[in-house]
């Protein structure tokens, strides 16, 4: 027998697929909602909790619970991101030392100077993706974008977790729903990291795709 929670989140779903709740609308509040389906606010919340992770609902600080517009789906690929149309990106730039985990990542000394490139992807007013790029100082282009030449090799770790609640809070997600965080280490021909980038995705709307290259070998026969 379906929990209160699900039977909750059962109606709202279909009312928001059928199109009786349109995107961008905003829900009733949460006490009147308690009081619409009988149940307490922890419960209506627990249901509300299943359409956020879901991706059909956003809970807005100051509006209350409204209905998500359709957001384009992310395929990351050879290190980039597609598609990127009606999406742009805001970068901000900071200055550090390298510190924790970065010194590893960048195999660098404690205190190298290494400057921070946080981009943040937005289709129209909604963050679509998070990405913190670390390059040594010295080697910091001169102009953008992404990649620069001169890089050998580039390595890339994927890993599916819970945002960080600064993840959280700059994407607009909830903080139970997964995301796909991608780490990514270039180096040049001597072996030196050009450059570290953190990405995270959020799980609902982002795919990874891998294409393997297969060599065949062709094999005569002597008569």
């Amino acid at each position: 027998m379906p929990s209160l929670r699900d039977t909750i989140a059962d109606d709202l779903r279909t009312q928001i697929t059928a199109g009786h709740l349109q995107a961008g609308a905003r829900l009733p509040s949460e006490p009147r909602l308690a009081a619409q389906y009988k149940v307490s606010t922890p419960t209506l919340r627990n249901a509300l909790a299943l359409l956020q992770a879901e991706g059909l609902i956003d809970k807005i600080h100051g509006k209350g619970n409204c209905v998500r517009h359709p957001l384009l789906r992310l395929t990351y690929a050879v290190s980039h991101l597609t598609p990127n149309a009606d999406l742009h990106a805001t970068i901000r730039t900071t200055n550090l030392r390298a510190r924790g985990d970065l010194i590893p990542l960048l195999k660098v000394p404690s205190r190298t100077p290494l400057t921070e490139f946080l981009c943040v992807t937005h289709q129209g007013e909604r963050p679509h993706s998070l990405a913190r790029i670390y390059v040594p100082r010295d080697l910091v282009p001169a102009e953008l974008p992404w990649p620069r030449p001169g890089r050998a090799e580039t390595r890339e770790v994927v890993t599916a977790r819970l945002p960080t609640p600064e993840e959280a809070s700059t994407l607009r997600l909830s903080t139970t729903l997964a995301v796909l965080a991608i780490t990514r280490v270039s180096a040049d021909i001597t072996g030196r990291v050009v450059e570290a980038a953190c990405l995270t995705l959020p799980g609902e709307r982002a795919e990874a795709l891998f294409t393997t290259h297969h060599k065949i070998e062709e094999r005569t026969t002597e008569g």
